[in-house]
């Protein structure tokens, strides 16, 4: 098939690179103008640009600015944010001005919410709709499509399009099963239900483990044993500083909206909301009980800014709460990640009160805690006699519980984590 993909998401760029690599000759147009476009900018993990290079050079993938609605397709692949949604619909009334020989499939891969497709939809009506949830995660990209043990499609015509899409995703996913179709509006409702259950399940975790911390039981024992239970699985079930990411706390927003305006009473993902933000500063809370309330003046080490490992972004990160609740107490903040500096200085700038460190070692000299705040891998097995020999306090605080409490503690430093004894 010749495929044409429009937008700079996540998923244009999956989609794009995956599509070419199962043969299909597909455009993409990720930006309305390319003169100063750059690959690099998007900040897509090494596997995924590794692919998007390779069937470019395979002449399987070409990147094409707006003129790309000259020419003709058999898929029309929408993937934009909601800020671009304005964009989206110029571009499909450009499209409906077009000579084109209807019908077409026409996938609206966008994080527009409930009934962002239909919007799209009342412009080209005469095509061919299907709503594909975008389900790609930040670091593991290509496997959250690959690995994916099924999808839901939203689709209203059951004769065209499902013909259509199940040829399309035949290379992936060959098994009918594998494929749940269901209207579009039950598509759209789904997956912002799924974004608020998984946060549901995260917020909860972490309310356990403020109640396990105060009746002194390790929250880690507690969520071995939730999870070996077959109803509930272990997913989702790690405490910690909070979740963050455009698209999920976003999906929960709408979600939590979308109740609101049905009339229905519902608190349970206000609720759910709450909680994750108060949890992104329970390092702040941690620092200030055990310094009780002397912080003024003193210096934090902080291990990542991402909202996740793999992943340059830091929207909605716990970071931004971290920072601002540290500096409002006088307390200077260094900073390593591996990935998100140039995100967090271009929205912070240069301050005094915060030093930028290539190297996470130089986070810790003359520190008086180290707070984990991103679970990157080189994180995982620090120098911790390096560490005491740099810091000024050997103190650790774990917001994502990767440490065993016993043996940081028989290294010579004291330590907090999420839950943990």
């Amino acid at each position: 098939m010749k495929i044409a993909v429009f937008g700079a998401t996540l998923q244009a760029a999956v989609m794009s690179a995956l599509s070419a690599e199962m043969g299909h000759f597909v455009s993409w147009c990720p930006t309305t103008d390319l003169s100063h476009f750059q690959l690099s900018s998007l900040n897509f993990d090494s596997q995924l640009n590794h692919l998007i290079e390779k069937q470019i050079n395979s002449k399987f993938l070409n990147i094409l600015d707006q003129q790309i609605i000259d020419q003709e397709f058999d898929v029309y692949f929408f993937a934009f944010n909601p800020l671009n949604q304005d964009i989206a619909l110029e571009l499909v009334q450009k499209l409906s001005e077009k000579p084109i020989i209807h019908p077409k499939l026409m996938i609206n891969g966008s994080t527009f919410g409930l009934r962002g497709t239909e919007q799209l939809q009342k412009i080209l009506s005469k095509d061919a709709w299907v709503y594909w949830p975008d389900m790609t995660q930040d670091g593991r990209s290509i496997e959250s499509i690959m690995q994916a043990k099924s999808i839901v499609i939203g689709i209203d015509d059951q004769g065209f399009a499902k013909t259509q899409m199940q040829e399309l995703l035949r290379p992936i996913f060959n098994r009918q099963e594998q494929i749940l179709f269901m209207p579009i509006l039950d598509a759209e409702f789904t997956k912002l239900s799924i974004s608020g259950m998984l946060a549901t399940r995260i917020s909860y975790m972490n309310d356990l483990a403020l109640v396990a911390e105060k009746l002194n039981i390790d929250i880690e024992n507690v969520r071995l044993g939730l999870g070996a239970d077959n109803r509930i699985g272990s997913s989702y079930l790690y405490p910690g500083a909070g979740f963050g990411g455009e698209h999920f706390s976003r999906d929960i927003l709408t979600l939590s909206q979308t109740i609101s305006d049905s009339g229905n009473g519902s608190r349970l993902l206000q609720q759910v909301w709450d909680i994750n933000e108060q949890q992104k500063e329970i390092l702040f809370r941690k620092f200030w009980n055990y310094y009780h309330s002397d912080i003024q003046g003193k210096t934090v080490a902080i291990w990542g800014a991402a909202f996740k490992e793999k992943s340059s972004s830091v929207v909605n990160s716990p970071i931004h709460h971290l920072l601002k609740a540290f500096w409002a107490q006088g307390v200077t903040v260094k900073l390593h990640d591996p990935k998100a500096l140039k995100e967090i200085e271009a929205i912070y700038g240069q301050r005094t009160d915060l030093i930028y460190c290539d190297d996470q070692y130089d986070t810790a000299q003359d520190a008086d805690a180290l707070c984990l705040l991103t679970a990157w891998k080189q994180y995982q097995s620090p120098d911790y006699q390096k560490l005491k020999q740099l810091m000024k306090h050997p103190f650790i605080l774990d917001g994502r519980n990767i440490y065993e409490p016993d043996y940081v503690k028989a290294q010579g430093f004291a330590y907090e984590g999420v839950g943990r004894l």
